[in-house]
């Protein structure tokens, strides 16, 4: 059995925190995985941010309330899941993700949670796992299935390669040309070919 596991930010939906960011008017909010790869260090900045602004879970889940799949994303989901089980692997968190899964017709989301104290503030986060999507797609192959994985940013290059074929999405030039053994799509025309090529067992890596 074969299965595809997605990358939600930047694939399906808008990257967030570049939202929160544009909503805000905080340019360094805008910092996101594809431009640091150490996932730690970027969290203890944003969380830094939001409580120098006293900037509250409430206020990103406002600025969510308002953001819609990307163009495409919706159609291509449905398509996906008639021909395979789709699962999205996201270091997103549950507090976010819940009204964008509602849009996608909820496909299943493995992804991290926050830590707010009494006052709303977010106070810190808590991974599902250390490398949580390389683990997930480990698991689902311990199982017996085939993974195809893709994603277009630095925390996704792991569970792509962990995975038995994938890709990356519409990356930027610099993960493109540090990872040029790891081909890059740039529409979900070109993905789902990608897809079914894998589904069909004719998947080629280039």
């Amino acid at each position: 059995m074969r299965i595809v596991c997605l990358d939600l930010e930047g694939v399906l939906v808008p990257e967030i925190w570049i939202a929160f960011s544009e909503a805000t008017g905080i340019a360094e909010l805008a910092r996101t995985t594809r431009d640091e790869p150490d996932y730690d260090r970027l969290m203890r900045f944003r969380l830094e941010l939001l409580k120098r602004h006293g900037l509250k879970l409430a206020d990103i889940q406002r600025v969510i309330s308002g953001m819609e799949p990307l163009p495409g994303a919706v159609e291509f989901t449905r398509t996906l899941r008639g021909r395979s089980q789709l699962v999205i692997l996201s270091d997103t968190f549950e507090q976010f993700a819940k009204p964008l899964m509602a849009k996608l017709s909820w496909p299943t989301l493995f992804c991290n949670s926050l830590t707010v104290d009494p006052s709303g503030a977010v106070s810190g986060y808590r991974l599902r796992q250390a490398n949580g999507k390389r683990e997930a797609v480990k698991a689902f192959k311990s199982i017996n299935l085939e993974v195809f994985a893709a994603g277009d940013s630095f925390n996704d290059l792991a569970m792509i390669r962990e995975a038995d074929g994938g890709c990356l999405f519409r990356a930027p030039e610099k993960i493109r040309r540090d990872c040029a053994e790891i081909p890059c799509v740039d529409t979900y025309g070109e993905l789902l070919a990608k897809i079914d090529a894998f589904l069909a067992g004719a998947y080629a890596a280039g």
